[in-house]
Order: C-alpha cells, then structure tokens, then sequence
C-alpha cells in the first residue's frame, strides 16, 4: 500500500467482500472475547467506514453472557493468498431483540436459522457425540415455518471497530498500519511489521 488512506479502503474492502462471498479468505473470522475464548464466526455484514461487524449467535452461548458482562471483542481475519491480516477490537453488545436482530433473522436462510433449533445451547454436556439438532432435522432442510422456533434462540453480535491493525507479509519484511477511530473518523500511522 503507498498511502493510509489506501489500507483502510483495503480492509473495508476485504471485509465487504468476505460478508458477500462465503468463499472469500475473510468470511469467517476469529472473533475473541476478553475471557480469552476465540471462535470462528461468519461476518454478516460490515459498516462502511468499518463502523460496526455483524455476526449471528445462539443467544444460549456463553460468549453472549461474557460480551454482555465485558461488553467487548476482538476479530482476527486473515488472507493466505493474500498474506493479509487485520485485527479489529472495540466495544461489542449482544442484540437477541430489536431491528437489528429482526431483520438478521428475517433475511437468515432455513438453512441458516435450522442451527437454533438445536435442543440444547452450544457448549451443553450431551450424552454421546453429535449434534444437538432435533433427530428429524438432521438429513433435511426445514421449512421456513419450522424455523420459527428458532428465533427465540437467535441473536446478533455488534462488534464496534475502534482500533485496527492491518499487516501485510511478504519477502520483503511487509507493511503494518495501526489505527484508532474517535467518532467516525480513523486516524492511523505506518508500525512496524
């Protein structure tokens, strides 16, 4: 990149793109909490101006109890090919109710809701491997009626940028930015790699 302005457009880019292809390097980021536990999550929608990531979770995990206590998060997508990694943290809430949420739902695909159908919440003890998915619904698609029930399970996570550290790998040692947004504006300097 020759210029700040150029990096940022890069990650605001990337992650626009990752949110439109589910082949794209970034889809799926790792997303911390600051209990230390890291997942991998799908990036639903971005921001412009990298202002706020949305992703969907059952709203009986137990990262929804430790962002609502701590009240933040991390994301760390990374590009292979690309050799491009961005480190996004700041404020993050839960949403389980609201216009957020609603419209998350209502444009969630059968497929996609059928996961909050399961009869226990991630991370519950079962009594032997496999999915927590009613038995009926594991080789099928459900309808969209059947999904229903599954909204009360369902909830979106907020995640509000307000540092970004983008790095780029290569031969020749690579390039790093580090940014801080106050309101709705980034500013940034050139790091070390």
């Amino acid at each position: 990149m020759d210029s700040l302005e150029q990096t940022m457009a890069d990650a605001q880019a990337r992650l626009e793109a990752a949110v439109a292809d589910r082949h794209a390097a970034m889809h799926s980021p790792v997303v911390g909490t600051p209990d230390g536990d890291m997942r991998v999550m799908v990036l639903r929608a971005v921001g412009q101006g990298l202002a706020g990531l949305r992703f969907h979770t059952d709203a009986r995990s137990p990262k929804v109890a430790t962002v609502a206590l701590h009240g933040r998060a991390s994301v760390l997508a990374y590009d292979p090919v690309a050799r491009v990694q961005l480190r996004l943290s700041g404020p993050a809430r839960i949403e389980r109710d609201g216009p957020v949420a609603d419209a998350a739902w209502d444009a969630a695909a059968p497929f996609s809701r059928r996961c909050y159908l399961a009869e226990h919440g991630p991370g519950a003890p079962l009594p032997a491997p496999g999915s927590a998915l009613p038995a009926d619904l594991l080789a099928r698609r459900p309808s969209l009626a059947e999904t229903e029930a599954g909204r009360a399970a369902f909830a979106v996570l907020l995640v509000e940028p307000e540092t970004l550290d983008w790095l780029r790998l290569d031969a020749q040692g690579g390039q790093r930015a580090r940014f801080v947004r106050l309101g709705d504006v980034w500013s940034g300097g050139w790091v070390a790699p």
